[in-house]
């Protein structure tokens, strides 16, 4: 069994070679050569250069490795990481969220309590002093919210900086009988920015295939890549100056530091270089898929020894060629291997692009499954790998987005400085002397920096740094001490590289600050507009003492069929339930209100999924129904919601007459968790569309409406059609045979969905910005989302829309 358990995590680490090392690997590409691109050009000696490698050497070693591959990928949500398990940890051990939607059924989810390294332990003093003040929560949001937005602006510049490196022009100096060749390819030079745009909407355009199919192909290329850039440090290292060696020691920072003065402290921009990608990757990609021992074997036995020998190697390769530092890593390549590692450079690059856009799905699909995002639609991209997602808005969005960067910068060297550093892009490396006889090549490079955006990266890292102490504090419930040192060992150092890296913000860095600034709005007023809306529920819910003086028939005439009303109150009937009767004062006779919340977990097994309880007397036929999702879980098109909600209630009805005593399920007062299945008394059987459709009390004009609507829809096409049917056996309360009867009658009769289209307006009185965040921005986004019933799968033809005004 342990043996089989090794097997799994080293396919497993190989496997991760392919999707979470791509932006980490690429960057020994320009991280010497961003480095000595200003004024540290002008020391030239080496002791800096071994400096610069001491500097290289302990950030990989402090970042990389210490913080991320052995600390950061043990804080995991059951698996997953990234900074929204940090805050969902926060949330639902420091009770740090902002919608007041939570249930005491929810901390009985099996994937809710007693998560790998916390405690259970009493709150201590501090955490209770946080869930009162509310300032602190926004502010911690905020944050989260503009990490998010970060990695959205990287997804939109990796690409644009990738197809850009269709500008690498290769000038040839033929003799007199090749001139017109030469002229020719000059005049098709013309075109390249043309084809990198066709490119990047073709990276665009297969995003919905996802990468399960081409990971048997990555992971070779990243592996064989990685033992390249290996071999060649060693080479290297061997044969121009074995002294390099001596770098690992810190001595050589304070010496380089003393060499070059205050030019030494801006090129510390281009040293993070060496480990943008870290948070990303191996934290934000962690995935129930490839668990973090996997993760760590693949870093610490081959990504960082690798990328340390490619390193040192580069070094010892500048140590004795100061002219090649402009070209550092394509000049320390031997000649006989140049073209091959050159173009598995390029497949690393489009790799990266990959890995940036499918982050960028993931991390926005968790903003809105937590109310942070407009409603969208969330597709599953692979079969086999949950983690892979498709999201169709977003990937167009970013499409456009990466145009206009392309043709707005137009240079490379302009999108580079949006990429949050100064970078000297184009360089020429020497004439190859190589090739015999009159052909000589002259290789001009626009190599383009890859790796991640560098005031992305520290952003990004500053809020993880910011935020894991109060996880160390509030959910491990370790010393205070531990949560501090943590913190003094990470803040001072990113800070320092975060105003180093800050001087190319003039010159095109501006870029990713206004799209991150532009995405942190849309998400922080969206999430704004919705507490107001749910608080506004809240407040307006109608008492049950209401509902029950309406008698059974609740004052309006019950039809054959099940009304399901969806509403976002997990408690109490919605205020939008009344303005519907008054306004139609006819209704089903079985009426179920449906709410589908999201809890700070990142998957709800299908066990614990519905919580069902009922409202009223029995004879009422009122039940609730709460669908809890993580908010990594995605809607199957197979799934099958009228008939898990039918066994649901049938099974609820059946536990509900035996007594709450009997359930070997959790309770929350009259709610049960319950789970669809066959079992008890009520079963359920295929059956043709054409019979679905002739069943039941319909009018035939309503038969044939629907009939029409069936064929036209090719999204019903598959819907699975059944017929729900009683087990023959005796139940000791009649009454619970009659109910469950009545219920698949109402069943055969047809399902209504009520869904509530909300007009949220600020009240009169409020300020301006607030009536501008509410009145124009969310009124805009609201109007350009997804509607609810598109994002919960409902037929249109069995939908009512019921308008309601909000005055928040």
């Amino acid at each position: 069994m342990a043996s089989d358990s090794r097997c799994k995590n080293v396919l497993l680490a190989y496997q991760s070679l392919g999707i979470i090392f791509a932006h980490l690997s690429i960057s020994p590409l320009y991280v010497y050569r961003v480095t000595f691109s200003g004024r540290l050009r002008h020391h030239q000696s080496e002791e800096v250069i071994f400096g610069a490698s001491s500097l290289i050497f302990w950030t990989l070693a402090l970042f990389s490795l210490l913080k991320y591959a052995v600390f950061m990928l043990t804080v995991d949500d059951n698996g997953e990481g990234g900074i929204f398990a940090i805050y969902s940890l926060l949330c639902r051990h420091a009770k740090l969220s902002l919608l007041p939607n939570h249930q005491a059924a929810d901390e009985e989810l099996s994937s809710y309590q007693y998560p790998r390294n916390c405690s259970t332990r009493s709150a201590p003093r501090c955490k209770r002093s946080t869930e009162l003040l509310n300032k602190r929560k926004n502010f911690l949001h905020l944050l989260v919210l503009f990490s998010t937005s970060m990695v959205v602006c990287v997804a939109v510049l990796t690409p644009a900086i990738t197809g850009n490196n269709l500008h690498d022009r290769i000038a040839m100096h033929f003799n007199s009988l090749l001139a017109s060749v030469l002229a020719f390819f000059r005049l098709t030079i013309g075109m390249a920015f043309d084809v990198s745009c066709v490119l990047l909407v073709c990276l665009f355009v297969i995003q919905h295939k996802g990468i399960d199919k081409a990971t048997s192909m990555l992971s070779p290329i990243m592996t064989l890549w990685l033992l390249s850039i290996a071999a060649i440090g060693l080479h290297n290292i061997l044969v121009w100056n074995p002294r390099v060696m001596q770098a690992l020691s810190p001595n050589y920072i304070y010496r380089f530091f003393n060499s070059t003065g205050k030019d030494g402290l801006v090129p510390l921009g281009g040293i993070i270089l060496c480990v943008t990608g870290a948070p990303d990757e191996m934290f934000h990609d962690l995935t129930s898929e490839y668990l973090f021992p996997s993760t760590q074997i693949a870093f610490l036995c081959v990504a960082y020894p690798s990328l340390v020998l490619q390193y040192m190697g580069q070094a010892a390769f500048l140590s004795k060629n100061f002219h090649a530092l402009p070209t550092s890593f394509h000049a320390s390549i031997p000649h006989p291997v140049f073209w091959p590692v050159y173009l598995m450079a390029i497949f690393v690059a489009v790799i990266s692009s990959q890995s940036a856009i499918s982050g960028s799905f993931s991390i926005i699909r968790q903003t809105r499954a937590l109310g942070c995002f407009p409603r969208i639609k969330v597709l599953r991209a692979s079969r086999w790998i949950n983690s892979q997602i498709y999201i169709p808005e977003l990937n167009w969005f970013l499409m456009v987005l990466c145009l206009a960067m392309t043709a707005g910068f137009r240079n490379m060297d302009r999108i580079a400085n949006a990429y949050g550093d100064s970078l000297n892009i184009s360089s020429d490396i020497i004439s190859s002397s190589t090739f015999s006889g009159d052909l000589q090549i002259l290789t001009t490079f626009h190599l383009l920096p890859f790796g991640f955006p560098v005031i992305a990266w520290i952003t990004q890292t500053i809020v993880v740094t910011l935020i894991t102490p109060l996880m160390i504090k509030l959910v491990w419930n370790k010393n205070t001490m531990l949560a501090i040192a943590f913190f003094l060992l990470y803040g001072p150092i990113e800070t320092i590289f975060l105003v180093s890296s800050c001087h190319g913000i003039p010159r095109g860095g501006w870029a990713s600050l206004l799209i991150s600034g532009i995405f942190t709005a849309i998400m922080f007023i969206w999430h704004y507009a919705t507490k107001k809306k749910f608080l506004y529920d809240q407040h307006n819910k109608v008492p049950m003492k209401w509902v029950i003086a309406l008698g059974p028939s609740l004052g309006v005439i019950r039809v054959p069929g099940i009304g399901i009303f969806f509403t976002e109150l997990a408690t109490g009937i919605p205020f939008g339930f009344t303005h519907f009767l008054d306004n139609l004062p006819v209704f089903y006779q079985v009426a179920v209100f449906v709410c589908v919340k999201t809890v700070p977990v990142p998957y709800v097994l299908p066990k614990d999924r519905y919580l069902i309880s009922r409202i009223g007397p029995k004879s009422y036929r009122l039940y609730r129904c709460i669908i809890r999702n993580g908010y990594k879980d995605v809607n199957h098109k197979e799934d099958d919601f009228e008939s898990d909600l039918i066994l649901c209630l049938a099974e609820f009805v059946q536990l509900e007459a035996e007594g709450s005593g009997t359930l070997d399920r959790s309770t929350d007062g009259r709610m049960a968790v319950v789970c669809p299945t066959e079992n008890l008394g009520m079963r359920v059987e295929n059956l043709d569309v054409s019979a679905a459709l002739g069943g039941g009390t319909k009018s035939t004009i309503l038969q044939k409406l629907q009939a029409r609507y069936f064929k036209e829809s090719s999204q019903l096409i598959h819907r699975r059609s059944v017929q729900f049917k009683l087990h023959q056996t005796m139940f000791r309360d009649p009454g619970v045979k009659e109910e469950l009867l009545e219920l698949v009658e109402a069943k055969s009769s047809g399902m209504t969905y009520i869904i509530g289209h909300p007009n949220v307006k600020a009240k009169p009185q409020s300020p301006f910005l607030k009536k501008f965040a509410i009145d124009v921005v969310y009124s805009f986004l609201q109007k350009n989302s997804r509607s609810t019933s598109v994002t919960l799968s409902i037929p249109q033809v069995c939908l009512i829309d019921v308008g309601l005004n909000y005055y928040v």
